[in-house]
């Protein structure tokens, strides 16, 4: 059974864990608990589609190990069963370690061989430990709730409100009766060759979070609750798949890339944004697909995948970093491209064991495969261009396109890339 937190119910799943820790206190005998310490990680770490597979990998084990599973509003996740089910934790809590893989804190406790990323609580041997990190979040919680209650309607402090059920609604009413477009953004996605000005292979189209808040509640935090984030994502998906189906910029016919879940691809509104293309058109579109979408559901990408690559679409992984690109096989899971987010440790190259494998993983992944991304500074593409990747995106791309906005730049169609 999953307890998941909401920002409405009265009864939080605080509450509800807390109900089951007096429970468990007149008969812990052979019952076992594991706390994942996700609100330690880094906040891009912790959103939606992370939290949820990290919930998901768990819920296998309810019905087998007679468990339960508590997704605290801060992000930690309680999981209780029986005490043979460590075999069975242990591999689950080493699958969110490789799915983390990239967040300081699990690197630091690989390095250190140190604890920090769960906690383990054996409830028939000392349950004292368990009940004060129950008592913990519970008095956390509260002061939450009553930090919240003390805001007026509106803004305190420059803090925004929750997102609430009723918020959402409200959200989505807004945003099918909005027009969209002047909130669709784009960004460059450039081939780069050594000493001359980038040039635009395609454009990753998409909707500013950010913007659309700011225009349309600019009092929430629309990001807020991790479950209604993913509902909403889910909508924004079907209205720029609607958007691109009506457009008239020739410069959204072709030639661009679109992030989009899974459920997506599967949906009517795909179907439609399909039937709407022009012959042609779909070898020129890229579909970005975030990692945590594949291990959500691996069975539900491999069908869409098939699917849109049979449609002439080429895929695009989205969101790796310096240490999880090494346990990616591209050919495997039928990608064209990988998207690979530029950090500065990349430039490390010593001889450690992490850095090693990375090197190695650019040639295996297929240097010309590769979109090294967030590109903000002159050091990411030095790295690149040194490295042997082919594709650049990012602020400074961006700069260098406005300045050189006074040349005529080719738009190139997407073209099957060499190895």
């Amino acid at each position: 059974m999953i307890r998941q937190g909401t920002t409405e119910n009265i009864s939080s799943v605080e509450q509800l864990l807390g109900d089951a820790t007096e429970r468990l206190s007149r008969n812990s005998a052979g019952r076992r608990a594991v706390v994942m310490h996700l609100s330690r990680l880094k906040p891009d770490n912790r959103g939606l589609h992370q939290l949820r597979i990290a919930a998901n990998t768990f819920e296998a084990l309810v019905k087998s190990f007679d468990g339960q599973i508590f997704v605290l509003s801060q992000g930690d996740i309680v999981f209780v069963c029986r005490e043979e089910a460590v075999a069975a934790i242990d591999e689950a809590v080493n699958k969110l370690r490789y799915l983390f893989g990239d967040d300081p804190l699990v690197a630091q406790i690989e390095a250190e061989d140190a604890e920090g990323f769960s906690t383990w609580f054996s409830l028939g041997g000392d349950f004292a430990p368990f009940q004060a990190y129950v008592t913990a979040v519970r008095s956390e919680e509260e002061r939450r709730r009553k930090r919240i209650a003390s805001l007026p309607s509106g803004t305190a402090a420059g803090e925004r409100q929750p997102m609430d059920p009723q918020g959402l609604h409200e959200l989505i009413n807004a945003i099918v009766r909005a027009d969209l477009s002047n909130l669709l953004r784009r960004q460059a996605i450039c081939t780069i060759a050594s000493g001359k000005s980038p040039q635009p292979l395609f454009r990753e189209v998409y909707v500013s979070i950010a913007d659309l808040r700011d225009a349309i509640m600019p009092r929430r935090d629309i990001a807020s609750d991790r479950w209604l984030f993913q509902y909403l994502t889910q909508t924004l998906d079907k209205r720029v798949l609607a958007l691109l189906r009506k457009a008239d910029d020739t410069d959204l016919s072709h030639s661009y890339s679109l992030n989009l879940n899974v459920t997506t691809l599967l949906s009517p509104e795909f179907l439609a944004f399909d039937a709407s293309l022009r012959s042609g058109a779909r070898g020129s579109i890229v579909i970005e697909v975030e990692k945590v979408e594949i291990f959500a559901d691996l069975g539900a990408y491999l069908f869409a995948r098939d699917f849109v690559r049979e449609r002439g679409y080429r895929l695009c992984l989205d969101g790796m970093t310096r240490l999880t690109l090494p346990y990616i096989d591209r050919a495997r899971l039928g990608l064209d491209l990988v998207k690979l987010f530029w950090s500065p440790d990349m430039a490390d190259r010593g001889e450690t064991e992490k850095s090693r494998e990375f090197i190695a993983s650019l040639d295996r992944v297929g240097k010309s495969r590769i979109i090294l991304a967030r590109c903000d500074t002159d050091q990411a593409i030095e790295f690149g261009l040194k490295a042997g990747v082919k594709l650049f995106q990012g602020r400074i791309i961006d700069k260098m396109l406005a300045a050189n906005a006074g040349v005529t730049l080719t738009r190139n169609r997407l073209a099957p890339p060499t190895r």
